[in-house]
């Protein structure tokens, strides 16, 4: 008999943050949750089984690879709003370098409150080049300064999903997008995709005296979804294999060309297509992919 997930769940009260993503370990019957600069490990009657903190970046959505037994999380330091608020939260004045991570934590090390981060080998992390990149880009465009790339304010949405092309499980982690209303360059969703096994020969054990960049020169693909800007990018995504759907939840846009879902679905069956992105004003091209088309006609949002 299936075992059935309980219909909610007391994670308790936690100081770093609102939660940020959850991830289920269905055959072992864990609760993974992120609240900001704090992971936390339960069992599935709200039972705390321990947490990590130390950190002093942004711990955002999270996945279970069943593969491995880990758990994945976005990881980002940045000298934004949303970076120099948590620092202002944790009473820590200096600044820090810009750098986006996939964190990945060995949660069966998990066993007690309050672990710091870079103990035991309880969390590696490896160096996303391409999106700590798109961030940092400033260029002149018609005489004008310009600065993140596809409008990338770092990264958040994380999952497990099959390769839109060949075959195995791919990672996909999303960029944080600028909510701008002024650019047209800033209107799709990127998501960037890795082999996880690819990843392995760089994790390495982050601290506050080693920011690294031990990561990939780049991406194995990256693709973008057509959604309309939207205020910060994609928050949470998930894969659902019953559809084979990839959901999107994000903060609706301002842009009033736009309808401004709070949630997109892409069709995890159609395969990426090259074409010029739209907004562009430098004939760029890239990997599109396509929204979910439902009963009601509406392509993939909600």
């Amino acid at each position: 008999m299936a075992y059935t997930l309980p219909k909610s769940i007391y994670t308790g009260k936690w100081t770093g943050g609102h939660i940020q993503g959850i991830a289920v370990d269905r055959d072992r019957r864990y609760l993974y949750c992120s609240f900001t600069t704090e992971f936390v490990k339960l069992d599935m009657q709200g039972n705390v089984i321990g947490s990590v903190k130390g950190f002093t970046g942004h711990l955002g959505c999270m996945a279970y690879n069943a593969e491995n037994g880990k758990v994945y999380c976005s990881l980002e330091y940045k000298n934004d709003a949303i970076g120099r608020s948590i620092l202002h939260k944790l009473g820590i004045e200096t600044e820090i370098q810009n750098a986006f991570y996939v964190a990945i934590f060995d949660v069966d090390k998990i066993d007690r409150v309050g672990m710091d981060f870079t103990e035991n080998g309880v969390m590696k992390t490896v160096w996303l080049r391409e999106a700590t990149e798109d961030y940092l880009a400033e260029w002149e465009e018609d005489g004008k300064a310009v600065c993140h790339r596809h409008g990338a304010s770092g990264i958040d949405g994380i999952t497990f999903a099959p390769a839109f092309h060949g075959e195995g499980m791919r990672l996909l982690v999303a960029y944080g997008i600028y909510g701008d209303t002024e650019r047209t360059d800033n209107d799709y969703q990127v998501i960037l995709s890795y082999r996880p096994e690819a990843l392995v020969p760089y994790e390495d054990i982050l601290s506050a005296d080693h920011i690294h960049t031990s990561g990939p020169d780049a991406a194995e693909d990256k693709y973008f979804v057509f959604t309309g800007n939207t205020n910060w990018g994609v928050q949470n995504m998930e894969y659902d294999p019953a559809t084979g759907n990839i959901f999107l939840a994000v903060y609706p846009g301002k842009k009033e060309a736009y309808p401004n879902y709070k949630m997109f679905a892409i069709d995890g069956h159609v395969a990426p297509r090259e074409e010029a992105l739209r907004g562009y004003s430098n004939g760029e091209t890239g990997k599109v992919l396509t929204l979910a088309t439902f009963a009601e006609g509406k392509e993939g949002s909600y």
